[in-house]
């Protein structure tokens, strides 16, 4: 096969670093904005981009040519970058140092999207911490809870 193809929908997730509610209303649709701008740089496509202020949620469509770490690396240090230079009340602005990812069918992007536009209304209820459990519990990820949070 001369042609190399893929289609693959990412669900991606991360916090800010110890859950700090750093990306408040007026700094949070620039930052999420960003956040797309940053991913369309490494060749892959931002379906989406939500969340609510200690957390994000992307959609999107990894490039063939890129691995999950090294996009997550590159948009987590140019849009932390970025919001250093926003307002001086970000100058300790940080990510968390982990991040969770889950493969998606394009059949559930719909679903997906209409996820994310719902952050804020589903967080009325429901903790980060209990989302992100939920996760891995539905993609069926061991883990140790000592480990999870930073």
């Amino acid at each position: 096969m001369p042609q190399s193809l893929s289609n693959i929908l990412l669900h991606l997730v991360f916090s800010t670093k110890d859950r700090r509610p750093w990306l408040e209303k007026d700094i949070r649709e620039k930052a999420h904005a960003f956040l797309a701008g940053a991913v369309r740089q490494c060749d892959c496509e931002a379906y989406r981009v939500g969340g609510v202020a200690d957390h994000v949620h992307l959609a999107v469509r990894l490039s063939r040519t890129l691995s999950v770490a090294d996009l997550v690396k590159e948009i987590k240090t140019a849009s932390s970058k970025w919001l250093k230079t926003q307002d001086a009340s970000l100058l300790d602005f940080a990510w968390q140092q982990g991040y969770g990812v889950f493969s998606v069918g394009m059949s559930q992007k719909e679903t997906l999207l209409h996820y994310i536009d719902n952050q804020e209304e589903h967080h009325h209820t429901r903790t980060f911490q209990d989302e992100y459990r939920a996760f891995l519990t539905k993609y069926g990820i061991d883990y140790d809870e000592r480990y999870v949070w930073d």
